[in-house]
C-alpha cells in the first residue's frame, strides 16, 4: 500500500514530537537501515544468496552456522569474505549520522544493532549494542585475542591468529549460536532502566528480543516508532509508522523535532 505524500508529512511531524517529549530513546535498527548505505540485505549479513542457497548446494544458514564452522572453517569463511567484499567501501548513512546526531545533541540515545557492519560506531555514536558483532573484529578460537581489521583484503582464508597460529573468525554470531552474554546484559539493563520511546528501524521484527521491547512498550502505552518501506507484524500495533528508508525519514524526524544536523552540538533548533 502505497503512503501518500501528506500522511508521510503528518507521520514525521507525529515522530518528531515524539523525540521533543522522549527522555531515554532506544533505536532497534536492522538490515534495511544499512541497505541505504548499498549493503544487500540477506538476514542482515548480504543479499548475495536470494535463493537462500550458496553456489555450492548448501542452504546459506547451515553455510554460515556455528557447526559448519567447527567441522569445515574452510566453507563458512568463504562466504563470510564474500560477505565482507560486498560491504567493503559502503559508508555509513544520513540515516546513522542522524542517529548519532540526535546522541550527541540530547544524551540518553541507545542503539541495539542487529548489523554486523559497524556504522553506527563508525557514524559517531557511541552508546551502542552489537547484538550480532561485528565483520571487524577477529577473535582466535584458541588463545581469545582480538583484533580490529578494515576489510579482509590480503587475509589467508581462513586466516592464522598472528600470535599463537590458531584460527580466527570473525566477532559475529553464527546460525546456531547464542547471543553474546555481554551484549544481552547491556540490552536487558537498558530496558530495566525503562527507555520512553522505542524506535524500530529497518528491521522485519522476526526476531522475539527485537519485537519484544516494542510490543511490551505498546501494551504499557509508551510510544513506539516504527521506519521501514516494507509492513512488519509492529506495523499495525506501533504509535506512528513510516513507510519509508531509514536515509529519510531519519533526518526528517530530527528536522522536524528542532534539532538541527548542521548546528554546534547544544544547539536547537
Amino acid at each position: 500500500m502505497n503512503t501518500s505524500l501528506s500522511d508521510q508529512a503528518a507521520g514525521i511531524a507525529a515522530a518528531g514530537r515524539l523525540l521533543n517529549a522522549a527522555q531515554r530513546i532506544l533505536f532497534i535498527t536492522g538490515a534495511g537501515l544499512s541497505a541505504d548505505s548499498g549493503l544487500p540485505t540477506y538476514r542482515g549479513v548480504g543479499g548475495l544468496y536470494e535463493d537462500a542457497h550458496t553456489d555450492i548446494g548448501l542452504p546459506i544458514e547451515q553455510a554460515l552456522s556455528g557447526a559448519m564452522f567447527r567441522e569445515r572453517p574452510d566453507i563458512t569463511w568463504r562466504f563470510l569474505s564474500q560477505i565482507e567484499s560486498s560491504c567493503r567501501g559502503a559508508r555509513p548513512n544520513p540515516g546513522h549520522y542522524a542517529i548519532a546526531r540526535l546522541e550527541a545533541l540530547h544524551g540518553q540515545v541507545t542503539v541495539l544493532t542487529q548489523n554486523v557492519d559497524g556504522f553506527h560506531l563508525e557514524a559517531g555514536s557511541r552508546d551502542v549494542i552489537e547484538m550480532h558483532g561485528t565483520l571487524r573484529r577477529l577473535r582466535c578460537v584458541d588463545c581469545g585475542r582480538a583484533r580490529q581489521v578494515s576489510s579482509y583484503a590480503g587475509l589467508e582464508i581462513p586466516p592464522e591468529c598472528p600470535y599463537c597460529g590458531g584460527l580466527l573468525r570473525p566477532d559475529v554470531v553464527l546460525f546456531g549460536e547464542s547471543l553474546p552474554d555481554a551484549a544481552v546484559h547491556r540490552y536487558q539493563t537498558v530496558l530495566e532502566a525503562g527507555p520512553d520511546l522505542i524506535v524500530s528501524v529497518g528491521t522485519g521484527s522476526a526476531f522475539p528480543y527485537i519485537a519484544g521491547p516494542v510490543v511490551w512498550a505498546v501494551d504499557k502505552g509508551i510510544p513506539t516508532i516504527e521506519i521501514n518501506p516494507g509492513h512488519t507484524p509492529l506495523s499495525e500495533q506501533v504509535r506512528v509508522c513510516l513507510k519509508m528508508r531509514a536515509a529519510e525519514a531519519l533526518p526528517a524526524m530530527l528536522d522536524a523535532a528542532g534539532y538541527s544536523l548542521d548546528c554546534g552540538r547544544d544547539a536547537r533548533g
